[in-house]
């Protein structure tokens, strides 16, 4: 073993002076406590930016071809762009305001009109429907979430009334009766509020568009490939037509989510700095009560660097031992937090019923490193004032 590396396992476990066993257990444990509150927090965060991806992704297409007056020519479009590589399935549809008709009372609705039998392809809508699929809707039919339903009382098989303004039709001819074909649970509450889903021919009659959609929505194999796929639509079909992808459509509550996750990682790494003044405490008094020994050693030939590094490795040693245990620990709560779920939420409060929690090598590894930076950072001074000492000074009154 090398000289130096010996000396530094020597001080690190010399059972003779107990304090400084008690604060090398206090740097190690403050080390730990940081790191492993920031992998839990980093996790949690990353798990409700996950899973929130998949529910937008999973009620939405990749991407939306649109154009501000209506496509007109959609099978035609519909077709060409279902072509493009990278291009799993397509689907035209139709977006527009309604309101639901309550009594005396009326309700702002999202209307979409979907081709049944293509919708399935793009969107996750099959998975989410509690009774029947997205295939079996008929003209009258209409499909709507499970928050609408719960807040009206509506069950499959009700009638349900719309009024739509846009049709351009007034009085009777603004109301449209359907029957509640199906209830759908997305866990967005937005969606399963506020949204609801027709037949394409139904929604052209509802806006009296006749043979126009508001735009075709495109699935791709690989939903992060959306910004190069715009860039192929764009060189396709020119700039006639608004390309928009599911990054764009959402783009203030990701960046919402990633400026959370940032805040939240500079905040705990604050503990992990907090906790490294434990490490310059720890080797201040090691080198204090080591004052003979370091005479000693540069009498009989050991250089500056020498023991520079000594002090160094000793530090590292602390953070690197703090670091391990605070990442087993970290990941041994995060698998017990994924397995047993035993941290419940309101879902009238939040969209799910449990807490996420994703860990990512990427993260880990950030975390690790910036815990391991700080605590060189905190070897400097305590090691520069170790090989300064002179010889004469350690010696003196020995």
């Amino acid at each position: 073993m090398n000289f130096e590396w010996w000396l530094t396992l020597r001080y690190l476990t010399a059972k003779k002076d107990k304090f400084l066993a008690v604060i090398n257990f206090v740097a190690i444990a403050g080390i730990a406590i940081g790191v492993m509150a920031l992998i839990i927090v980093i996790a949690v965060m990353t798990g409700f930016d996950h899973d929130l991806r998949e529910k937008i992704v999973g009620a939405n297409a990749h991407i939306f071809v649109e154009r501000e007056t209506g496509v007109k020519n959609y099978m035609q479009l519909d077709a060409h762009l279902r072509a493009l590589p990278g291009v799993m399935a397509t689907t035209p549809y139709i977006h527009g305001n309604v309101f639901l008709e309550q009594g005396t009372r009326a309700a702002s609705l999202i209307l979409r009109g979907v081709e049944p039998s293509t919708e399935g392809e793009v969107t996750r809508i099959d998975s989410y429907l509690a009774q029947g699929k997205v295939s079996d809707l008929q003209d009258n039919g209409v499909l709507i979430g499970s928050q609408l339903a719960s807040y009206y009382g509506y069950k499959v098989g009700d009638p349900l009334t719309i009024i739509a303004p846009a049709s351009g039709v007034a009085g009777n001819g603004w109301r449209f009766n359907f029957k509640v074909a199906g209830i759908f649970n997305s866990g967005m509450y937005d969606y399963d509020m506020n949204l609801i889903l027709v037949t394409l021919a139904r929604a052209q009659d509802i806006f009296n568009i006749g043979p126009t959609v508001t735009g075709i929505g495109m699935k791709l194999k690989d939903p992060e490939q959306a910004p190069l796929v715009k860039k192929e639509i764009y060189d396709q079909i020119g700039f006639s037509y608004l390309v928009r992808t599911w990054m764009e459509t959402n783009a203030n509550f990701f960046a919402a989510l990633a400026l959370e996750k940032f805040a939240m990682f500079v905040i705990l790494t604050l503990i992990v700095l907090v906790a490294s003044f434990n490490i310059i405490s720890t080797l201040i008094v090691t080198v204090t009560s080591k004052v003979k020994d370091i005479g000693i050693l540069k009498s009989i030939g050991a250089s500056r660097s020498c023991i520079h590094r000594i002090f160094t490795w000793q530090g590292l040693a602390v953070g690197a031992m703090g670091t391990f245990w605070g990442f087993t620990g970290g990941v041994a709560v995060i698998f017990l937090l994924k397995k047993y779920q035993f941290i419940k939420l309101p879902q009238d409060i939040y969209y799910i019923d449990h807490l996420p929690v994703v860990i990512q090598a990427s993260d880990v590894g950030l975390i690790v490193g910036a815990a391991m930076l700080i605590t060189y950072a905190a070897t400097v001074y305590p090691a520069l004032k170790a090989a300064n000492l002179e010889p004469v000074e350690a010696l003196r009154y020995e």
